[in-house]
Order: C-alpha cells, then structure tokens, then sequence
C-alpha cells in the first residue's frame, strides 16, 4: 500500500473505532501529509512501514524552525498516534517517534472575559438586525451553558429539554451529556426559535437544527467566531477572543462564586478532572479566598490548646 492508503484506512479507524469528529481526523491527517511533502521535496521514497528515527528526525529539525513549539508538539503528537495505530495493525512492531521527545511548551491559560464585558458584549447586538435575537441567542448560549462551538452549533430543538433545565449535547468523540441551562438563556433561546427562526426558510435536513444561516442551514464555526470577532471589534475589546473564550469564562466564573471542579468537570464534558484544572490557575486569589474563609486554621489566634514547655 501507498501513503494514501494507510491514511485512509487510518482515517477510517479514527471515525468508527474512536468515535473522533470529523475536523479532528481533518488535523490528523494535516500533519500526516506535512510529513509526506517533506519526504517529497527531499526525494525520499520511503513507506510508512520504512520510515525510520532518523527520517523522523530530520522531518521534526524541519518543521522546528516554521512552527512554534506548541504546534511542534501537535504535530510530534499526531504523528505517534499515526504510528501506533500502524503497531495496532501490525504494519509496524515499532513506533519510530517513540525516543523523540515532545517540545516543553508550558501552560498556557485561556483568556476570559469579565461579567461586565461580556454583558457590553452582548449589548452590543443589533437586535434590530435579521440575525440579531439569533447572535444574542447564542452568545448567552455559550456563556450560559459552557459549550464548544462545535456542541452549540450541532446543537438541535430536540435536544431542549426546558421544562427539566438541561440541553442535551453532543461532545467530542460522540459522547452525549446533560448540561444545566438558566432561565436567561431559555428566555432568549425561545425568543429567536419562536419569533426569528420562524421566518427562515429551513433547508431540508436542517429543520431540528437550532441555530441557522440566513439561507436556513446550520452555522458554521467560522460564521461564529466571526459573529463574536466582530462585537469585539465594535466595543474596542482589546482581547483575543473565540467562542472558546466564553465557555472558559463560564469555567472561571463558576469557580470563582464556589462551584466545585466536580461540577464544572461534567458541565464542561471532561473526560478528566485534570483538564478542568487548568481553570484552577486561574484565580490564585480566589483559591487564597477559600482557605481563609474554610480551612479550620484560617484563624491565627483561634482555640488551641497550650503547648506545655
């Protein structure tokens, strides 16, 4: 087999038996064919079954000096996960990135906005424009409830379920979950779905989906960050900010008023506690704020019996 083949039988794999999203497999496979046009441009025939440490190397020195080393450490990552899967097949008996060690890129905290930005965010929406209850819809909805943009866009009517407080979503890999959903944001949600959405032409295949374009198809995430680039724009928010950057404020500001990790973990769709902790570095004055408030020793003169001398 080719090239083509092994990363389409992968592609393959990563879908059914991973359960992974389509633009997950997209990035997986971006950094397959990154190595392949460099194996092209030096003239270097070699499968995937040949390819060895030092090719791997040489690939690896390259792509150092063009990207940072947060991206360096996608794409070393990516491709091990291509290699193991030719082990898991037994292509392969070894994994030639094995010995190859991942650049330190360190934690980099996500950005957040505070309450009162994101309510001069949102109140920056036209609503006197077509898509304006739709825009205001969406940004409470991911503010509100935590999501991704890919969970709110995917996001479908069916999936309301108002009269117990959850939306029901769709995560990575598949992986449905109940999140809690306010009031506010079921008021401005039912507001766009019963006045707005109505004068749409829906589009066959598009009438569960919630959230839809002018021409009555599901938004895209790039419509969405536009959406939300663009209100930063207009109230001079000197932030760079995403979608992302509202469910990490959701993350933040749950935390800072007393949520525990616990909860934050399932209403984020974690599969690990750890990945929540990032939030935790967040607020290193809030953290201080717990123990002095809970901790049965916040007290320096508090009842303690003497030590005898």
């Amino acid at each position: 087999m080719d090239w083509n083949s092994y990363i389409k039988n992968y592609q393959s794999y990563l879908k059914i038996e991973r359960g992974l999203s389509t633009n997950t497999i997209e990035n997986y496979s971006f950094d397959i064919d990154r190595l392949r046009l460099f194996l092209t441009e030096n003239e270097i025939a070699v499968s995937p079954i040949q390819i060895g440490e030092e090719t791997l190397q040489q690939f690896i020195y390259s792509v150092s000096k063009q990207v940072n080393p947060r991206s360096q450490a996608r794409i070393i990552s990516g491709l091990k996960s291509f290699f193991s899967y030719l082990i898991f097949e037994d292509y392969r008996t070894t994994n030639p990135l094995e010995l190859i060690e991942t650049p330190k890129t360190g934690r980099k905290l996500p950005d957040t906005l505070t309450t009162d930005e994101i309510d001069t965010l949102i109140a920056a929406i036209d609503l006197t424009s077509n898509e304006g209850e739709r825009n205001r819809a969406i940004l409470e909805t991911l503010y509100g409830c935590g999501l991704r943009v890919s969970e709110l866009a995917s996001l479908k009517i069916s999936d309301l379920f108002f009269e117990e407080g959850f939306v029901k979503v769709t995560g990575k890999g598949n992986k449905q979950r109940f999140v809690p959903i306010g009031d506010l944001t079921k008021k401005f949600i039912e507001i766009y779905k019963n006045n707005n959405r109505t004068q749409l032409s829906v589009q066959k295949g598009f009438e569960d989906t919630l959230f839809l374009n002018r021409r009555g198809k599901q938004l895209t995430r790039a419509m969405i960050f536009t959406i939300i680039k663009n209100l930063a724009f207009k109230i001079n928010l000197n932030k760079n900010i995403s979608p992302h950057t509202l469910r990490h404020s959701f993350a933040t500001h749950l935390l800072e008023n007393g949520a525990d990790l616990r909860s934050i973990q399932l209403m984020l769709g974690h599969e690990s506690i750890t990945t929540t902790e990032i939030y935790v570095h967040l607020d290193r004055k809030f953290l201080t704020e717990v123990l002095n408030t809970f901790h049965p020793r916040k007290n320096p003169h508090s009842d303690l019996p003497e030590v005898e001398g």
